[in-house]
């Protein structure tokens, strides 16, 4: 144990100072970190105001502390700075009138004036409060909260609370699936539905029972919304006895005031999520999948009519998944965004449907906001700029803050290239290339391919805290981040093929571009060829160890972070059962022989390549055993091999400190095989 700690002290000093060294000119982790974390627009009711978030990197105290402030929706003007402390403030939300702002601090619901003065705290349940949501008519907040659903107050949950903290057994009993999530245990609390006055007093329940509402499996945000009149909230709930193996969250609509919920999509078994009424009241909106079990099908905009009870979705013939959708100020049109091709472009269609016209292409949106003269407001990035403010419409877009404008054009950061090539089966294939700040189209460079997780997601054009390419590049790499099959923003048949398919054509996708990116840089040194990946793309990482004999381009080093091994204790071990019956079509004993053909650990025998194993130990989606075995495998083969825990990490590394240790060591190892 003394060794352990000596030599973790020795780690963490020289990480000190590297850090010291490699903070000047180049673009570290350590430069990274002075990066403000912008987010969560919110424009005003009147139009003329901005509320957003900014988070900063507090290193000494291992997190990130978000603020909230206010700017002009007309830009240039000064940025006022609303909340301040040490306790993060988060999620501001403009009342109906324009002149409060609801947010969360401390785990409570508090308003301040627009300006913000005159702080109250509204909400003083004990097991914290999130997600506030205004009544139209400005007299109530939503929210929720994690209770214990045998509880009928707060006392109850008080007291059961203060005495899990009290009692020295700290065991976990359940007799359901789906007892824990991501990261947490969800053994004995559920998410409930919650109203309060909005000048404060007691919270009333308006969801009861042992389920979650929102299910967090399902949520895609704040799942809940007032009608117009105020009288009606709808909120979405899973209705199924077994949650661990069913998509169907559905939507539910009840009184304010009390009264039994009612399913609206009962029909639909794949999820139902982000319901929004209309401005009239006669519809409800809500994105929705058709297919049940199915987690990566697409996500249609769908309009509930609630004098028919029918469902229509508004753009039929739209081959993407539409994400955030906000109506237009009169109400006859629906602004959406939607994955395509590595961007997050901004649609509008009509609320009666038709054709889909993109509004604005060239950006990656997210916090879609629409004011009432219909300027959108939502926040964009790049892989070389992280998110900041904008406004537009059409063809005018104006970046409104310009947070880390001095920071990031003191580095000069390479925008992305884009790439496409053949990949199986003659399918064009289309990623992305990074190089570094200082590219000598002279040099060689090592390549670093990374792989992206899902297998359901993509590579973007976005910033990103985690896994960002300019890690990579300015650490003297050739970054290639490849889309293969299973990636979105490319139409859903490209999703469904990787499904029952997970080292067959993505596979040849990625080598295929693997080659091709070689081929036609020569800049490229072919010999110094290292891969990357996480979650599914560790899983691939997993795979290429056991399948590296492509004469084309050969890994010289691996890098698995938190990657499926054993497909069967993966099955056996992890929380969400929907998604493994689907993507190998049942179960370890109903079809063996998928499993079989696609888990990397039947192919020990010919592993070879040196692979650093990353994975957090709070990992309930990937269970830390999956990085266990394969290490194991590697210290067994004699492949030279390392492995880096964090006990105090789930599916990602979030804690900043944790995050310097992950990014000098991963790098280092590549570092070792590649220069």
């Amino acid at each position: 144990m003394k060794r352990f700690v000596i030599a973790l002290t020795v780690a963490l000093l020289s990480l000190s100072s590297v850090a010291a060294v490699s903070g000047q000119g180049r673009f570290t982790i350590e430069e990274m970190m002075k990066v403000r974390r912008v987010a969560d627009p919110r424009v005003s009711p009147d139009g003329k105001w901005i509320a957003f978030t900014i988070g900063d990197v507090n290193f000494d105290g291992n997190r990130v502390v978000n603020q909230i402030y206010v700017t002009s929706i007309v830009g240039g003007s000064e940025i006022k700075r609303l909340t301040s402390g040490t306790a993060s403030s988060s999620a501001p939300r403009w009342s109906p009138g324009g002149k409060k702002i609801a947010f969360v601090t401390g785990s409570q619901i508090w308003v301040m004036d627009s300006d913000g003065d005159d702080k109250q705290q509204i909400t003083k349940i004990s097991t914290g409060a999130g997600g506030p949501v205004w009544s139209p008519d400005g007299k109530w907040i939503a929210f929720t909260s994690d209770v214990y659903p045998d509880c009928k107050d707060d006392d109850c949950n008080k007291r059961k609370d203060e005495a899990a903290e009290a009692s020295k057994v700290k065991a976990h009993i359940t007799e359901r699936l789906l007892f824990k999530h991501w990261d947490e245990w969800r053994d004995v609390k559920r998410t409930h539905l919650f109203v309060v006055a909005s000048n404060g007093g007691l919270a009333r329940a308006i969801t009861s029972g042992d389920f979650d509402s929102p299910p967090y499996a399902a949520a895609s945000g704040v799942d809940f919304a007032f009608s117009p009149d105020g009288k009606e909230i709808a909120f979405i709930r899973n209705p199924d006895k077994v949650e661990a193996i069913s998509t169907n969250s559905d939507i539910y609509v009840v009184p304010v005031n009390g009264g039994t919920p009612r399913n609206i999509t009962i029909r639909n078994k794949g999820y139902d999520a982000s319901p929004a009424y209309t401005r009239d009241g006669k519809s409800i909106l809500y994105r929705s999948q058709m297919t049940a079990g199915f987690e990566a099908d697409r996500w249609r905009l769908m309009n509930y009519n609630r004098a028919t009870g029918a469902s229509t979705e508004i753009p039929r013939a739209f081959d993407q998944q539409v994400d955030e959708f906000a109506l237009s100020p009169d109400g006859n049109s629906v602004y959406f965004t939607a994955g395509e091709r590595g961007r997050h472009p901004i649609f509008k269609v009509a609320l009666s449907g038709g054709p889909v016209e993109k509004i604005i292409g060239d950006v990656y949106a997210g916090g879609l906001q629409v004011a009432p003269d219909e300027t959108l407001v939502f926040s964009s990035s790049s892989i070389a700029a992280p998110p900041e403010i904008y406004r537009g419409n059409g063809g005018s877009v104006i970046q409104l803050t310009k947070i880390n404008k001095e920071l990031i054009e003191g580095h000069n950061l390479k925008a992305a290239e884009e790439m496409e090539w053949t990949g199986a089966l003659g399918k064009k294939i289309h990623g992305f290339v990074v190089k570094p700040t200082d590219f000598d189209a002279g040099r060689k460079y090592p390549l670093a391919v990374l792989i992206h997780g899902g297998p359901q997601s993509a590579w973007n054009d976005s910033w990103s805290y985690r896994w960002n390419p300019q890690m990579f590049a300015n650490a003297g790499y050739i970054v290639f981040m490849p889309n293969p099959r299973g990636s979105t923003g490319y139409g859903q048949q490209f999703v469904n093929e990787i499904s029952g398919d997970w080292g067959g054509k993505v596979y040849t996708d990625l080598m295929n571009g693997v080659a091709e990116v070689v081929r036609r840089n020569k800049f490229i040194d072919k010999n110094r060829i290292g891969a990357a990946g996480a979650s599914y793309g560790g899983y691939m990482i997993n795979w290429i160890e056991g399948h590296n004999n492509d004469p084309r381009a050969h890994f010289k080093v691996l890098v698995n972070h938190d990657g499926v091994y054993n497909l069967t204790s993966m099955y056996g071990a992890t929380e969400e059962l929907w998604f493994t019956d689907w993507e190998f079509k049942g179960t370890p004993w109903t079809n063996k022989a998928m499993y079989e053909r696609w888990s990397p650990h039947n192919f020990v025998r010919n592993f070879k390549t040196p692979m650093l194993v990353v994975h957090g130990e709070l990992d309930y989606r990937v269970p830390i055993g999956e990085g266990l075995q394969v290490f194991t495998a590697l210290q067994r083969m004699n492949v030279p091999s390392k492995l880096l825990i964090f006990p105090d990490e789930g599916h990602w590394v979030l804690k900043p400190q944790n995050s310097q240790l992950w990014h000098h060591t991963v790098l280092g190892w590549l570092d070792k095989y590649l220069k």
